[in-house]
């Protein structure tokens, strides 16, 4: 009986001290081990990737979510992801939000989002040695066509062939492949966002160019589990701070030395 009530009592203290270690409070939030957890695809330049170091993860969306875990009082702690499991990933509670998602109907119906902090637009790239004259999406017809699968890239293709544009489309894990292939002559074009487009084809120095872009803006949010409604205001009100002080601006000047977050407020 000694000996069992023993086991009890060791079991419940540490239960307690477990929970006690585990959980911290701060602005009524209570996040696993006060840490602010992020599905992330690492590998997308330059929103979040590593540095010449391959260990340093560095990008738009890592400073800005460390500025707002900051916020928060908590640390944050990046998870890789496959891009085609992000939202999974929240469904099954493998990490609080996923950066980096463009805000659509269907994804609100399914997921909570923060108000936007970025705008992007569709934007394809070629070879500056490309004779290729885009004026129109519809120009694309005849052509091999890359994009990174499950993003707005691929939607955006997906209903081109269903107006009957026809070309050949490439589906690739990571964005870095589709630039690959294409300094490789192995597809004519590479269908992806601005953010990613000007990264890319932005230096003088750069074997691409940016042959045609939307004119409309998506816009990029956080995503949350649905219901996840404490954290996704306390996430606005963090934003809303970044915006206001000059954070997120100075972040995106850094990065693509240029303001590509004002016009979302």
């Amino acid at each position: 009986m000694k000996t069992t009530f023993k086991i009890v009592l060791f079991y419940c203290i540490t239960v307690v001290l477990f929970n006690g270690c585990a959980k911290q409070n701060r602005q009524g939030l209570t996040l696993v081990d006060g840490q602010l957890s992020v599905g992330v695809e690492i590998g997308y330049p330059p929103m979040e990737y590593f540095d010449i170091d391959g260990k340093t993860l560095i990008g738009f969306d890592i400073e800005l979510v460390k500025e707002l875990a900051k916020k928060l009082g908590f640390e944050a702690k990046f998870i890789d992801t496959a891009w085609e499991g992000i939202m999974a990933g929240l469904d099954t509670g493998k990490y609080d939000i996923a950066i980096n998602v463009t805000i659509l109907p269907e994804r609100q119906m399914k997921y909570n989002f923060t108000e936007p902090y970025i705008a992007s637009t569709i934007t394809m790239a070629a070879l500056k040695t490309s004779p290729l004259n885009i004026a129109g999406p519809e120009n694309i017809a005849g052509l091999n066509v890359a994009f990174q699968g499950d993003t707005t890239a691929q939607y955006f293709t997906e209903k081109l062939l269903e107006r009957g544009v026809t070309f050949l489309p490439f589906s690739y894990d990571k964005i870095i492949n589709c630039f690959d292939d294409l300094l490789l002559g192995r597809v004519d074009l590479v269908v992806t966002d601005n953010l990613v487009a000007y990264d890319y084809a932005g230096k003088e120095s750069s074997p691409f160019k940016v042959v045609w872009q939307e004119p409309s803006d998506e816009l990029i949010g956080i995503c949350l589990k649905k219901g996840n409604d404490a954290l996704t205001v306390a996430l606005n009100k963090a934003l809303d701070e970044l915006f206001a002080d000059g954070t997120l601006l100075r972040i995106s000047r850094k990065i693509f030395n240029s303001d590509l977050v004002s016009s979302v407020r």
